[in-house]
């Protein structure tokens, strides 16, 4: 009896032992795993700084609790990369390139695109050419430092049905914010079939190869071109303005404009037209402010570069200008209307076979003033007229003669050398608003042909100062001030009310 109980006893005791044996052995286990989870957890989740993540009171961590709309600020990082990587190509948005298919949708719709994204960039690539109608890529509401990247050709239609009755312009880009034009690429503004009374051919002319597998072409009407003549490249109302390194030819009028633009850098551009070609400025700057040209070529049929009323703080610098008519401030002053232009540099500029050198021409009638202007270190040869002022602007057979005139005061020339065709300088200025401060310094100027007589200097109502001797005598500069009568006039007609 005695040794049954002992048995039982032992046999409780075993069981009990293998039941405490196995709850130990799952709690060790399960204590193990939970230590090895938080090692793991341990190696892939930190902060960007390197350290261990702190945990919520709840025991969740902190990428627990975020949401899936989270933004870290790796995904911001990534973000303005892709901003700042958006490359929107033409060719993507159908764009054919053979120079017969209209492109102009496609351009419209790489713009559009590449509008919404800031520091983007509109791509027209090399090795095509792309047909384009008049268009507009318009702000303001798109984003800042849009790139337009031209490598390719651009060229405009010739038909004088895609022009309507007349348009200002072929490409425009309009009130934008820090804007770069670059490249190596051709706007071609095909001007020939404008410059000419009629167009060059007839599209409609069955002997001609116009053929395109593409439907939506752009030279499918026939007729005269229109009167108004477009300028190939304009900016209006835009801040932050570059353009470099492309190449403008043939446009049908003005090359380059930019009007009510500020902050604007244009450098290493080429322009080219034929010197016969009509009213084909080079580059041309209109109620702009804040404005630097430099490492221009320059070659068309009027002024190589032209500076309108509302101009101020414009440096021109290293630029080659032939053929042309020079640089030019004006014609200002036309229709009796007021003019403005201050602080204009024009240095270290080159000029072959031009009309003019460096020129200010105003029309009678007009008020304003032009005023602080620099001419130096221009050299000229074979130039008809290498210093000009005109008061008496006229591009027509006849003009009345008007009393009033914009006033034109502190202008400086200093190193002007080389050559002539004409006469070296030509100084007509305002019975009643004569030229003031005209300062002359270093002029050395020579007739083309060695000992020829040609015409002597010019000056009329022109006052100021000759700093030093000059190449040829230019004694007909008078020295000092007008009488008082006409600073009397002067002040009258609000020459200086700028």
């Amino acid at each position: 009896m005695s040794t049954f109980k002992l048995s039982s006893l032992a046999l409780i005791v075993l069981i009990a032992f293998s039941i405490w044996s196995s709850s130990l052995l799952e709690t060790c286990e399960a204590r193990k795993g939970k230590h090895h989870q938080w090692r793991k957890n341990q190696g892939v989740k930190r902060d960007y700084g390197g350290h261990h993540q702190h945990h919520h009171p709840s025991g969740h961590t902190l990428s627990a609790l975020k949401s899936d709309n989270y933004i870290t600020p790796e995904d911001i990082a990534v973000s303005a990369a892709q901003k700042n990587s958006a490359v929107y190509n033409v060719l993507d948005y159908g764009a054919k390139g053979d120079g017969k298919a209209d492109d102009t949708k496609a351009f419209a719709a790489a713009w559009a695109a590449a509008c919404k994204v800031q520091a983007s960039t509109v791509t027209v690539p090399s090795g095509s050419v792309f047909l384009v109608k008049p268009i507009s890529f318009s702000g303001p509401n798109c984003q800042t430092d849009i790139v337009f990247q031209l490598d390719g050709k651009i060229i405009a239609p010739t038909g004088a049905g895609a022009w309507g009755s007349g348009l200002l312009q072929w490409l425009e880009f309009t009130k934008l914010q820090r804007l770069t034009i670059r490249g190596k690429g051709v706007i071609d503004g095909q001007g020939a079939v404008w410059w000419n009374d009629s167009p060059t051919y007839d599209p409609t002319d069955e002997t001609a190869d116009n053929s395109t597998e593409d439907s939506q072409t752009v030279d499918s009407y026939s007729g005269k071109m229109p009167s108004t003549k477009p300028t190939a490249l304009r900016f209006y109302g835009s801040n932050g303005v570059t353009v470099t390194g492309i190449t403008i030819q043939n446009s049908p009028q003005t090359h380059l404009k930019f009007d009510s633009c500020t902050n604007v850098q244009v450098s290493a551009v080429t322009i080219s037209s034929p010197g016969n070609s009509p009213n084909t400025d080079g580059i041309h700057l209109q109620n702009s402010q804040d404005v630097v040209i430099s490492g221009a070529s320059l070659a068309c049929g009027d002024d190589c570069i032209s500076i309108q009323t509302g101009c101020s703080n414009v440096f021109i610098h290293n630029v080659n200008c032939g053929p042309g008519h020079g640089v030019s401030i004006g014609g200002l002053g036309k229709d009796g209307t007021k003019a403005c232009v201050s602080n204009i540099t024009v240095r270290d500029v080159k000029m072959q076979n031009t009309l003019n050198g460096v020129r200010i021409k105003t029309w009678q009638g007009g008020s304003g003033s032009v005023k602080n202007v620099m001419f130096a270190n221009i050299q000229v040869s074979e130039v008809e007229f290498p210093i000009m002022i005109d008061q008496y602007y006229c591009d027509k057979g006849h003009c009345a003669n008007k009393t009033s005139a914009v006033a034109v005061s502190g202008i400086n020339y200093v190193n002007i050398q080389g050559t002539y065709t004409s006469k070296p300088a030509h100084f007509a200025c305002s019975d009643s608003m004569p030229c003031t401060g005209v300062s002359l310094d270093t002029i050395d100027l020579k007739s083309v042909q060695s000992g020829m007589h040609l015409y002597d200097p010019f000056c009329w109502e022109a006052y100021g100062d000759l700093k030093t001797n000059t190449v040829p005598p230019i004694d007909c500069l008078m020295k000092g001030k007008p009488s008082s009568s006409s600073s009397t006039v002067q002040s009258q007609g609000g020459g200086y009310s700028c």
